[in-house]
C-alpha cells in the first residue's frame, strides 16, 4: 500500500497543533484564569531588598528612590552591592544613605575571578542581609507602585519560600519595543502556568522574591557557579516545588524596565539569558523543548499543508488553534498589562518563528562572563 506523503504530513500538521492546544489548554489556561485566593490572615515580614549594581550611576538616581520610597509598615532594609564601580555610583549611594536610613552598602572592591556574572556580588548581599525574606531587583528597574514590596512579600504563607514576580519592559513606540513587550509577556506565560501547575522551573532576577534559608541549604550558587548566568532561573529551577512556590501577578508588584534600543543589543542580552536552559531539570528542558519545537513547525507546516494537502483541513486546524490561543492570550495579556499587544497576537507569533531561528545558536554558543 503505498503512502500518500501528502495526507501524513496533514497528519503530522495536525499532531503538532494537539500538541500546542495541549500547552494552552492544561498549562497556559492556568494563568488566563488565574485568581489568587483570599488570606484569611495577612502578616508583614521583615524583608530585605537587594540590588547589584555596577556602574550604574545613571539607573541609581533614576530608580532606587522608587524601591528606598515603599510604603511598607514593617522592618525592611535595601541592601545595595557596589559591586567595583567606576562611575559615580559610590557617591550617588552615600549621599541617598544619609537620606534614607534603611540604605544598607555593601562596596566590593575585589573581583571574584573564578565566578563570572552576578553571583558573588548577589552572594555578597544575601550574606550581608539582615532578614529572612530577601526580594530581589535589578538596578535597572524601578517598582511599578509604592506597593511593591508590601504586595511581594504578601504572598509568604506556610510552607512558601519562594514567590514568583513579573518583570515588565516600560511601554514606548516602535517595533522593537513590541517584541520585546511580546517576549517577554511570552516567557512570562510559561514559567507562572508552569509554577501554577506545581511545575516551577525559572523567576527573573528583575523581581523575584525567597528566603534566606533556601540559599543557604543550596549552598548558594556553589552547584553552578562556573555558569555566568542563572543567578536567577537556575536558582529557582533547583530550589523551586510544587509546595514552596507562589506567584504575584498584582499590576501594583510589577517592576518596570527600559527595554533595549537596539535589535543588536537585544539580542546579546537574550543570547546571555537562554544560555542557561541547557542546565535545567530534564522535565523542563523536555516541556520547553516540545513546545518551542512544535511552535517552531507549526507554521511551514500550516503552509505546506496549505498548498500540498487538503486545504480546508488545514485551515480548520489552524482556525482552532487560533482562536483558543488569543483568547487565552486575551486573558493572559490581561493580567500581565499587555492588553495593548493582543491586536497582533497573531503577528507576533509567526514572529516567533524568526525569534527561534535567531536564538538557536544560544543553545551551544559560550556566554560571556561579564553580567554587565
Amino acid at each position: 500500500m503505498l503512502i500518500n506523503w501528502w495526507d501524513l504530513l496533514l497528519i503530522v500538521f495536525a499532531v503538532v497543533a494537539c500538541i500546542q492546544l495541549f500547552y494552552y489548554l492544561w498549562f497556559f489556561r492556568r494563568l488566563a484564569f488565574y485568581q489568587p485566593r483570599d488570606k484569611d490572615l495577612t502578616r508583614e515580614n521583615a524583608v530585605s531588598i537587594i540590588v547589584c549594581a555596577r556602574d550604574e550611576a545613571e539607573n541609581i538616581a533614576n530608580n532606587l528612590p522608587g524601591v528606598l520610597v515603599q510604603t511598607y509598615r514593617s522592618t525592611h532594609e535595601v541592601v545595595i552591592v557596589n559591586d567595583n564601580s567606576q562611575d559615580e555610583t559610590k557617591y550617588l549611594l552615600e549621599g541617598l544613605h544619609k537620606q534614607f536610613r534603611q540604605l544598607n552598602i555593601v562596596e566590593l572592591k575585589q573581583e571574584a575571578k573564578l565566578i563570572p556574572g552576578k553571583k558573588f556580588p548577589l552572594s555578597m548581599g544575601i550574606k550581608s542581609a539582615k532578614y529572612e525574606v530577601l526580594l530581589l531587583t535589578d538596578a535597572d528597574c524601578v517598582p511599578a507602585s509604592e506597593h511593591w514590596l508590601q504586595k511581594m512579600q504578601d504572598a509568604y504563607s506556610e510552607g512558601i519560600e519562594i514567590v514568583l514576580g513579573y518583570g515588565a519592559y516600560i511601554k514606548e513606540k516602535g517595533l522593537l519595543n513590541i517584541l520585546i513587550r511580546f517576549e517577554t509577556f511570552h516567557s512570562a506565560l510559561q514559567y507562572f502556568s508552569y509554577a501554577l501547575a506545581g511545575l516551577p522551573y525559572m523567576g527573573v532576577g528583575r523581581n523575584l522574591s525567597y528566603k534566606k534559608q533556601v540559599f543557604f541549604r543550596l549552598k548558594g550558587f556553589a552547584s553552578h557557579n562556573h555558569i555566568p548566568g542563572g543567578d536567577d532561573d537556575l536558582f529557582v529551577n533547583m530550589a523551586a516545588t510544587k509546595e514552596n512556590t507562589a506567584i504575584v501577578i498584582d499590576k501594583d508588584a510589577f517592576t518596570l524596565s527600559k527595554p533595549q534600543r537596539t535589535f543588536a543589543n537585544w539580542i546579546r542580552q537574550k543570547y546571555r539569558h537562554y544560555s542557561t536552559g541547557k542546565y535545567y531539570k530534564p522535565i523542563h528542558r523536555f516541556l520547553l523543548g516540545l513546545y518551542s519545537g512544535t511552535h517552531f513547525l507549526f507554521y511551514p507546516l500550516f503552509i505546506l499543508s496549505l498548498l500540498f494537502s487538503d486545504w480546508k483541513i488545514a485551515l480548520g486546524i489552524f482556525s482552532v488553534r487560533l482562536l483558543v490561543q488569543g483568547f487565552i492570550f486575551y486573558k493572559s495579556m490581561d493580567k500581565l498589562d499587555e492588553k495593548g499587544l493582543w491586536p497582533w497576537f497573531w503577528l507576533l507569533d509567526i514572529w516567533m518563528f524568526f525569534y527561534y531561528l535567531i536564538f538557536m545558536p544560544s543553545i551551544w554558543k559560550r556566554p560571556k562572563t561579564s553580567w554587565r
